[in-house]
C-alpha cells in the first residue's frame, strides 16, 4: 500500500469530480466489497465518516479504505479526527466548522495532507478560499439530509453565489444530491459533488456511482 506525495494527492484532488461519504457498513459487513465496488464505478476520493467507531475500530478500519483506494488510485479522507489522519498518514483531513481550526490542524499534521473545510454560508466559502493552507472546500448541504441532523439546508442560491465569484481553490457541492437532483446542482455552477446514500444506499453502488461520474465529466 502507498501513500500518494503531496503534490499527487493534490493533483488528484484537483481533478476529482465524484467524493463518497460512506459509514462502515457493520451491520452488512461487507465495507470492502462496497469499497471495491464504489471505487470501480469512478469514485474519486472516498471518506469513512461514522460516529459511531471507537477510535480503535476506526483506525482498524481505515487501513482497509487505504487499501482499496491505493489499489484504485484513488484518494482516502479521514473525517474530524487530526489524530487519527496522523496515526494513518490519510492523504486528505476534512473539518466542519465546529472542528479543529485550521491553523490547529497544520500545526499537528504539517503541509502535506490536503486540508478540507464545511462551509454554510457565502463568507464561509470566501474564508476558506482566501485560506492558503485549506485545499477544497464543501458547500452544503443544499438539501436536507439525515447524515447531517438539524443542520439547515442552505439551497442552491448559495450554490450559485459560490460558482459565481469563481474560486480558484477546488470546492464541491454537497447535501442531499442524487441523480435526480444533480442536473439542477450542475446548473447552479458546481462541477464536483459529495454524495453519500446515492451510492450507499444503491442496490448495484458500482452501476450508481459510474453514472454519476459520467455526467460529471
Amino acid at each position: 500500500m502507498s501513500t500518494p506525495t503531496a503534490a499527487a494527492a493534490r493533483a488528484r484532488l484537483a481533478d476529482a469530480r465524484l467524493y463518497l461519504c460512506t459509514d462502515a457498513r457493520e451491520e452488512r459487513g461487507d465495507l470492502e466489497d462496497f469499497l471495491h465496488a464504489a471505487l470501480a464505478g469512478g469514485v474519486d476520493v472516498v471518506q469513512l465518516r461514522d460516529k459511531t467507531l471507537d477510535v480503535a475500530r476506526e483506525l482498524e478500519l481505515q487501513e482497509t479504505v487505504a487499501r482499496v483506494a491505493a489499489e484504485h488510485g484513488a484518494l482516502w479522507a479521514v473525517n474530524d479526527r487530526a489524530d487519527v489522519a496522523g496515526l494513518t498518514g490519510a492523504p486528505v483531513v476534512h473539518m466542519g466548522q465546529g472542528d479543529l481550526p485550521v491553523p490547529a490542524v497544520r500545526t499537528l499534521l504539517g503541509g502535506d495532507p490536503v486540508l478540507g473545510r464545511s462551509t454554510h454560508s457565502a463568507a464561509q466559502a470566501a474564508a476558506a478560499e482566501a485560506d492558503p493552507d485549506v485545499d477544497y472546500f464543501c458547500v452544503g448541504p443544499l438539501w436536507a439530509t439525515p447524515t447531517k441532523p438539524g443542520r439547515a439546508a442552505v439551497g442552491l442560491d448559495l450554490l450559485r453565489e459560490v460558482a459565481a465569484t469563481a474560486p480558484r481553490t477546488p470546492w464541491f457541492a454537497i447535501g442531499g444530491i442524487d441523480s435526480e437532483r444533480l442536473d439542477a446542482v450542475l446548473d447552479a455552477g458546481a462541477t464536483r459533488v459529495v454524495v453519500v446514500r446515492a451510492i450507499t444506499q444503491a442496490g448495484d453502488p458500482e452501476h450508481a456511482a459510474r453514472a454519476l461520474r459520467d455526467r460529471l465529466g
